[in-house]
């Protein structure tokens, strides 16, 4: 985690050194721009311990009015989802393809998915829960990927508890950029 945040701020700091940077594991770097680059070196640490292809590194770029643009790389399968500025695409094995979220549908049709099956404090599991028994399919363990199944169509909604800036500022760009 450590030496994959310290060559992304590297980079950062050569390209962008008037922006700010706040990463999982080194913490903030103050900035001139009034750009941040948000940083999660491996989102989905357990999943990457244990070989499972779901994690991912997330970067994003917030302004003071919010995201701005964001990447999910999944370097294990190849993939990469980009979003913001009113564009969100995915590279990989397949070429390269415009990202597109579903369009809204009833829960008893959706499918869902969640990192872990304890989620959160007891009343947000209890939550999740009422949530999960409503649902179409209920997935769990795909980590930032579930985002970027979100994005790519594929999934309707993915519920997490104590998220960080980190996890999710890169999520929510392209997200938003595919609908």
């Amino acid at each position: 985690d450590r030496a994959a945040e310290d060559a992304v701020r590297a980079l950062l700091a050569s390209e962008r050194p008037q922006d700010a940077i706040l990463g999982e594991e080194r913490g903030a770097r103050v900035g001139t721009s009034g750009l941040t680059w948000i940083v999660d070196p491996i989102d989905g640490t357990r999943s990457f311990l244990s070989g499972m292809p779901t994690w991912g590194v997330l970067i994003g770029l917030v302004d003071a009015e919010g995201a701005v643009l964001g990447v999910v790389d999944q370097p294990y399968i190849g993939e990469r989802f980009r979003g913001g500025l009113g564009r969100a695409e995915v590279s990989g094995p397949l070429g390269t393809v415009a990202l597109r979220a579903r369009a809204p549908r009833p829960l008893a049709q959706a499918i869902l998915f969640t990192t872990f099956p304890e989620v959160g404090t007891p009343a947000e599991g209890a939550a999740f829960a009422r949530v999960a028994a409503r649902a179409r399919l209920v997935r769990y363990g795909a980590d930032c990927y579930a985002y970027a199944l979100v994005a790519a169509g594929h999934v309707d909604l993915v519920i997490e508890a104590g998220l960080q800036a980190y996890d999710v500022a890169a999520l929510v760009s392209v997200i938003e950029a595919a609908g």
